[in-house]
């Protein structure tokens, strides 16, 4: 069955580094570590691992090699591990006019509760707002930017307003093509509690 309800993209900002406000300690002791070597495969494993109870679809049907282009585009990959197992990720891309988004954020399953996301948040902003500093011939980020809509995680928006995000716009549309009850994460249902 294909959804038909209304879905609300919010789009949201900080445009100082002295917006970004600090999380409170995790739960769970969190390790954030850029992903250095550039992995299709292991990119792939965060988007749907993190993604597949939220309806993140748009890059399913991306080859190894669509994998590997948008990686070259400059991304850099943030994964918080505890005790190394990926707990989430944060990803950052570069943007002209000195604008950094953060195109892919969020939990493991196993992760949500536990004060990640708020840690994780807080460090991959500030990983935006320092990226001139590994980029030598970038100017400073001016802008971090993403966007989150009523299909993500309940303590998503919630998350990056308490970080100091601010909504800019808000739009609202019906989803191309998700199905209600689908899911692109390991297998259905991965995120239940209840699993047995």
């Amino acid at each position: 069955m294909r959804l038909t309800m209304d879905v609300t993209t919010w789009y949201l900002e900080q445009t100082s580094p002295a917006d970004l406000r600090p999380a409170e300690p995790p739960v769970i002791e969190l390790d954030v570590v850029r992903a250095e070597v550039a992995s299709p495969e292991f990119s792939r494993f965060l988007y749907t691992a993190v993604g597949g109870d939220w309806q993140w679809t748009d890059r399913l049907p991306w080859t190894w090699r669509q994998w590997a282009d948008h990686l070259d585009r400059g991304v850099e990959t943030w994964v918080a591990y505890h005790r190394g197992t990926p707990a989430g990720y944060a990803e950052l891309l570069p943007q002209d006019d000195a604008a950094v988004q953060i195109i892919c954020f969020g939990l493991l399953p196993w992760a949500i509760g536990r004060g990640a996301g708020g840690h994780l948040l807080e460090a991959g902003t500030a990983r935006a707002w320092d990226l001139a500093e590994r980029l030598p011939d970038r100017e400073p980020t001016r802008r971090v930017w993403l966007h989150t809509c009523s299909l993500d995680g309940p303590a998503a928006l919630a998350n990056y307003r308490a970080r100091g995000f601010r909504v800019y716009d808000t739009r609202t549309g019906v989803p191309g093509d998700a199905d209600e009850g689908s899911t692109p994460g390991p297998w259905p249902g991965a995120g239940r509690r209840d699993r047995g």
